[in-house]
């Protein structure tokens, strides 16, 4: 007889993600915003749709990262990458992301 599995219900993105664990290179973050004295609305959108939340606005109105925590899904890549807003690497080998679900 098959058992039938139950979905979780209850459970949190924000629970999931913090089971991740990271690797943080101390001084070579991988990525980098570029200097900008007001930022477009693809930096501002950073601020919001990160799902690690790695991006914000300072209290100069500039979007500044901190690299620690990112999940290297891509979002910034694909808003401003192109543009020259950021500057996107992958980690070195051994830093980054730990993804503990696949």
């Amino acid at each position: 007889m098959n058992a039938i599995v139950k979905p979780e219900t209850d459970v949190r993105v924000e629970d999931k993600l913090f089971q991740n664990r990271y690797q943080v290179d101390a001084g070579r973050p991988h990525i980098k915003v570029a200097p900008h004295d007001k930022p477009s609305a693809s930096l501002l959108a950073l601020t919001r749709v990160c799902p690690a939340k790695c991006y914000e606005q300072n209290d100069r109105g500039q979007v500044e990262i901190t690299a620690d925590g990112c999940m290297e899904c891509g979002t910034c890549r694909v808003l401003c990458e192109a543009s020259g807003e950021i500057e996107w690497n992958y980690p070195r080998g051994g830093y980054g992301v730990l993804f503990k679900f696949g």
